[in-house]
């Protein structure tokens, strides 16, 4: 199908594009990498009267690695899958990326789009809250920075204000007695996540003195394990631990049931993802 008809702008810079979006509204749509907006405007799902292009914005792309991370909002994915440095101070954010949709669409998405969508199924918001990414945001009133935790709030809902635009997000670089790990159920097709989880997990004295686990595909929203983390915090990490702790995946959260998987087998898949995730998380930690 045809879109219906909008104006469009390219703005260069990130005032620009805040402008335009005080200036028209609710009328306005960012388009980034134009995975969710495209589709949606062709099926008449979404109609926006103003589309604001922000590609032309190159201060919002890159990845810069010093003290930690900071990966501007229009990095597109095929950027990070290829950064070998970034890989190695997180490995799980360079295992999901490697599995999202294909390469065109790795070669067009962004990380901040897909952060702004929050699609239930989608792979970054389970690494961001898993690695405690701070998501930096812009708007009229200045800037501020929202932690991953605070940031998903609902089905296809965050925290982002409509005039404000995610500019970078920022996160810790893994060190010695640290792991991470990302690990997905993909819908065949495309390439979904089902059920993904990602882990990580800090080593101290050969005990787990650390742990976070989000999770996304399985219910509305990507979302933290804390029943699982509290129930590895202290253990040595072992096979049996993580089974024992993975056990508990799932109890905290509404599971979806839909056409490609029942609530039954997504809350299944949910323990036994959690449970590979950690052990290659606690892997790369020792």
């Amino acid at each position: 199908m045809i879109p219906s008809a909008f104006s469009y702008h390219a703005p260069t810079s990130v005032a620009e594009a805040l402008s335009l979006l005080q200036q028209h509204g609710d009328e306005a749509k960012i388009l980034a990498g134009g995975h969710s907006l495209l589709p949606a405007m062709k099926l008449r799902l979404a109609s926006p009267g103003v589309l604001i292009d922000i590609n032309q914005i190159a201060e919002l792309r890159g990845v810069v690695i010093n003290g930690n991370v900071n990966i501007g909002a229009l990095t597109t994915w095929s950027a990070i899958e290829t950064d070998g440095e970034l890989a190695s101070v997180c490995p799980a954010l360079a295992e999901a990326v490697a599995l999202i949709g294909d390469i065109q669409v790795r070669n067009r998405g962004t990380i901040g789009g897909s952060l702004a969508h929050a699609d239930p199924a989608a792979d970054a918001p389970a690494v961001m809250l898993a690695l405690n990414a701070q998501i930096r945001v812009t708007g009229p009133g200045g800037t501020r920075t929202i932690a991953a935790d605070d940031f998903f709030t609902d089905m296809l809902s965050t925290a982002l204000e409509p005039d404000e635009l995610i500019t970078s997000i920022t996160l810790n670089k893994l060190g010695a007695g640290e792991g991470s790990a990302y690990s997905k159920f993909a819908h065949p097709a495309s390439r979904y996540a089902i059920v993904g989880v990602a882990a990580y997990v800090k080593l101290s004295g050969g005990k787990v003195s650390a742990c976070r686990i989000g999770v996304t595909g399985a219910g509305p929203k990507a979302v933290r394990q804390t029943a699982v983390e509290q129930a590895l915090i202290g253990s040595d990490g072992s096979a049996e631990a993580i089974a024992a702790a993975a056990a508990h995946a799932g109890e905290e959260m509404d599971i979806l049931g839909d056409i490609h998987a029942s609530e039954g087998y997504r809350r299944a898949m949910t323990k036994v993802y959690v449970k590979r995730a950690l052990t290659s998380a606690v892997a790369r930690a020792r």
